[in-house]
């Protein structure tokens, strides 16, 4: 994995995260050049300070672009804009995702990370739509992106993992590369993500078959969709897609785009050890938040819930799990026993990234285009009847 500070996970993947999302590298290095040094600390990882030196650092850069987009925009160069707003939008992200939970300004960058991406899709003139899902007494805020071609079509439903967002799955390009295949993407704030979890309060639920069944249920509500509807879901995802295809049988495909087959081997052990690969720096208070739970006690057993024994044997429809070899943060032997759990799926393929070949890391996130090429092909041999 190309490591910017080497030495400091949570940094070197959330440099990687913005490369990889459209961030420019000289624009990263002008942000990050100047935290090198602190990146080193011995208490990195842990000092509140140096996390505040990274968001300000990030934010800085994020309004930069912001107010060159705003420019252009004055000007009536839209396309400019809208990749400024874009790369605006990557850094608001990864100022959000880093900064401490009790820093005022974390919010402001996640609701300017909301707003560049919003310009950045207007400007660009991609035909997308911000829609609600009725559920459970309230709503979950979703982006529809139709797939090309005429007539219904299928849809993936793109559920987040841990700490990222539904603009966040967007910019990965997986809806892109599933338009172009012709299947379309419904991507969700889910509870326990995005505006589900800050807007809404909900945090993650053990039953993710019930924010599916909604989206299902929606979905089926459309002119524009057919009955052909799957499920990708990444990181935390690899739990959440798999337990709502064992029950919501109305999905008719479900990715685990990275395993997660007992989440106490993954999120349990990262809770409890200090020294383990945490994918932020704030990783503890998040996990109270996104588990809605007071104390680590108890939000040990809430993970503890998320388990598959005993559920991936309900998945009927065809699965792919995707996994990388060298991840860092859930063990390799989840994708197995991913695979060798769902005994009555009519298919199962698992899709390995090596160390020689790249996307070996946490959900490949070394390079996202090797795993989305793999989950885009199969979504639409799938779908559309060619698997």
């Amino acid at each position: 994995m190309f490591e910017y500070f080497g030495e400091n996970y949570s940094w070197d993947l959330a440099v990687l995260m913005a490369m990889q999302l459209g961030g420019h590298p000289s624009e990263i290095d002008e942000a990050c050049r100047p935290l090198r040094a602190l990146a080193a600390a011995p208490d990195a990882k842990t000092n509140t300070t140096i996390q505040v030196a990274w968001l300000e650092a990030w934010l800085a850069l994020a309004k930069k672009l912001e107010s060159k987009a705003d420019q252009d925009v004055s000007e009536n160069h839209r396309l400019s804009a809208a990749g400024k707003y874009r790369r605006a939008c990557v850094y608001y992200q990864q100022a959000d995702r880093m900064a401490p939970h009790d820093d005022p300004r974390k919010a402001l960058a996640y609701d300017a990370m909301r707003g560049t991406f919003q310009k950045s899709i207007q400007n660009a003139d991609i035909p997308m739509e911000w829609v609600e899902i009725p559920y459970e007494g309230t709503t979950l805020p979703a982006l529809f992106l139709r797939g090309q071609g005429d007539g219904p079509q299928p849809c993936m439903i793109g559920f987040d993992g841990f700490d990222v967002t539904k603009e966040w799955t967007y910019l990965s390009g997986l809806a892109d590369a599933l338009r172009a295949r012709g299947v379309s993407t419904l991507l969700v704030d889910h509870p326990g993500v995005g505006l589900a979890l800050r807007d809404r309060g909900l945090p993650a639920v053990v039953e993710t078959e019930r924010p599916a069944s909604a989206c299902v249920d929606y979905l089926m509500g459309r002119d524009d969709t057919n009955d052909e509807i799957g499920i990708v879901a990444m990181s935390l995802g690899g739990y959440y897609a798999p337990r709502a295809a064992a029950f919501e049988k109305r999905l008719k495909a479900c990715i685990a785009w990275g395993a997660r087959w007992d989440n106490t081997e993954s999120h349990g052990r990262i809770l409890r050890d200090p020294n383990a690969a945490r994918s932020i720096p704030g990783w503890i208070d998040h996990a109270l938040k996104v588990y809605g739970q007071p104390d680590i006690e108890s939000c040990a057993a809430m993970i503890a819930k998320m388990s598959l024994a005993g559920v991936a044997d309900r998945i009927e429809c065809p699965l792919l799990v995707v996994h990388g070899e060298n991840d860092r943060q859930v063990p390799f032997d989840q994708a197995q026993k991913t695979i060798d759990g769902a005994v009555n799926a009519r298919r199962r393929d698992l899709r390995v990234f090596t160390k020689e070949e790249g996307g070996c890391e946490h959900v490949n996130g070394d390079n996202f285009s090797l795993a989305i090429d793999v989950i885009a092909d199969w979504s639409a041999d799938v779908l559309l009847g060619r698997l």
